[in-house]
């Protein structure tokens, strides 16, 4: 037995900078000298390690356009002219977005949990670049021609300095954006009621600034935000994906805002999802957590209707009651909102949101809006 004077500190293990390898980072460029239009597929790992800077120092060196998965969402700002936005929701999307003729994906902090690799590479002939601190978990249509572990931006930087290719924008950035912004445009001036989803969207940007966090919870809410709602700063805009995780949006407000407390935090979420977790008003107002919540209310499980008119050519039993949010809201003691007429809904968004307590905003939505999307777009493909 040792006595406790001879007893001496362990080594202190000192993390070093975790740097690319320099042979990988050789054969990835290699790969990219070849490639005749790349794309990058930025997701959850490149925005919570906080690539996004060198991300964007990437895209604008090689000229390479940027598409980001949900959980991506922000880490490449939508108004950037190489931005192609969040992918994900429809089949068509990814002809819209430019897979189908890219020969080169490069994946920056992507898992296979975010969405199928089938989606973007069909045939599994597209050479992949895998960028990211996980190891890759491969498939036939993820079959990683090259991978690179290591801190993404070091990385990022490290493969744009030994590429000596530069390429030429197509003609899909410009394509993509315009019709999300011609999307997001038209819904801005609908002056419908129940207000239509782009409506929604198109307010609740207004009302947010672009470091303000929004959490969209599962169900056709997300994926509408998703679809819509322009981002520019990373971990800005928040969805459960992988196990699509339904209420979280609520709980998941309060978290954001304990960890921001200088930032406006509103959680969309359908009403639903809202019943499901609403008795967390009592914690944010315990608590003292300031924050909105916006209720999609259309007195149903909305996607499940979504899906099922695709699938089957009729809903069943997705319909349910609800109470009056104004008075349950006010029951906890927080402040509730009811939007009457589509004027309502931006002026209450502004309202609560300068509010420093709980608010609840009840918002009446017109889904009818989702099968018309498909229509256009083609089958959902999830993630939901």
């Amino acid at each position: 037995m040792v006595a406790p004077d001879e007893l001496v500190p362990l080594d202190l293990n000192i993390p070093r900078p975790d740097e690319p390898s320099p042979s990988q980072i050789e054969r990835a460029a290699a790969v990219l000298n070849g490639a005749r239009q790349p794309i990058v597929l930025a997701g959850h790992g490149a925005a919570r390690t906080g690539a996004a800077a060198a991300l964007r120092r990437f895209s604008e060196r090689l000229g390479v356009p940027v598409a980001t998965t949900f959980h991506g969402k922000g880490v490449f700002p939508d108004d950037h002219p190489h931005a192609l936005g969040a992918v994900g929701f429809m089949s068509h999307d990814y002809v819209n977005f430019g897979f189908d003729e890219a020969d080169v994906i490069i994946s920056v902090g992507y898992e296979l949990q975010e969405f199928d690799p089938v989606r973007i590479n069909p045939g599994g002939d597209k050479r992949i670049l895998h960028l990211s601190r996980c190891p890759a978990e491969v498939d036939a249509h993820y079959d990683v021609e090259v991978g690179v572990q290591a801190d993404l931006s070091r990385t990022l930087d490290a493969l744009a300095g030994a590429t000596t290719r530069r390429f030429a924008m197509g003609p899909s950035g410009d394509k993509i954006r315009r019709l999300l912004a011609d999307e997001l445009g038209r819904g801005g001036a609908d002056d419908s009621f129940p207000l239509k989803p782009q409506r929604i969207v198109s307010d609740t940007r207004a009302a947010l600034d672009r470091s303000d966090i929004v959490l969209a919870d599962t169900g056709a809410v997300k994926m509408w935000m998703a679809r819509l709602y322009p981002t520019y700063e990373p971990n800005t805009c928040l969805f459960s994906n992988g196990l699509s995780t339904m209420a979280f949006a609520l709980p998941g407000a309060i978290g954001a805002k304990l960890a921001a407390p200088g930032r406006r935090v509103l959680a969309a979420v359908g009403d639903g999802a809202f019943l499901m977790n609403s008795q967390e008003i009592e914690t944010a107002l315990r608590e003292r957590v300031p924050m909105t919540v916006l209720i999609w209310q259309d007195d149903a499980y909305g996607l499940i209707r979504w899906k099922m008119d695709l699938e089957i050519g009729h809903d069943v039993a997705v319909g349910f009651s609800n109470p009056d949010f104004v008075a349950y809201a006010e029951s906890f003691g927080a402040r509730g909102l009811r939007v009457a007429s589509p004027g309502d809904l931006l002026p209450a968004l502004t309202e609560a949101l300068a509010c420093d307590t709980v608010s609840v905003i009840a918002c009446p939505v017109d889904y009818t809006e989702n099968v018309r999307l498909t229509d256009a777009l083609g089958q959902l493909s999830g993630p939901f």
